[in-house]
């Protein structure tokens, strides 16, 4: 098959693909941050969740769901901050993925990649990986100006 690819081309979309893969099972996965409550271990990702306590009303208490699983909807995410973190994610891992599949797929094709596509798919690779990571640095941003100015 021919490639529209150079040889650091092609280490580029495999290397692309492994980063996109390795962040798009990082954000489905429900072990962002992990803890104790009531005695069970507890972890959470941005849109899932495992062992998580809820109100009973028989035994009016709370007990824990030991069982890993998405909230019920959107709105269900404890606050907007962390609902705007699911989506900028989610779409960082989209826009890499994108990249990542376009890229495997140049080193398949003839003539699909170009100079301009490539410098265009950089850009978003770029993009998809640095806005979430300026969303999660976002409550630093006052500490980080304040330090620039001393």
């Amino acid at each position: 098959m021919a490639s529209s690819l150079t040889c650091t081309g092609v280490i580029w979309a495999l290397l692309s693909f492994l980063c996109a893969a390795a962040s798009c099972v990082g954000f489905f996965m429900p072990y962002w941050l992990l803890g104790s409550q009531m005695g069970k271990p507890v972890s959470f990702g941005t849109f899932r969740r495992c062992s998580y306590p809820v109100h009973d009303e028989n035994r009016q208490t709370m007990v824990m769901v030991e069982e890993c699983g998405r909230y019920a909807s959107f709105q269900g995410i404890p606050s907007a901050e962390w609902r705007i973190c699911t989506v900028v994610t989610g779409l960082g891992c989209g826009l890499l993925l994108l990249v990542a599949l376009t890229a495997l797929m140049g080193c398949c094709v003839s003539e699909l990649i170009s100079r301009t596509v490539g410098r265009v798919a950089g850009g978003i690779q770029f993009l998809g990986g640095y806005l979430p990571l300026q969303l999660h640095t976002f409550p630093l941003w006052p500490c980080i100006d304040f330090c620039c100015f001393l």
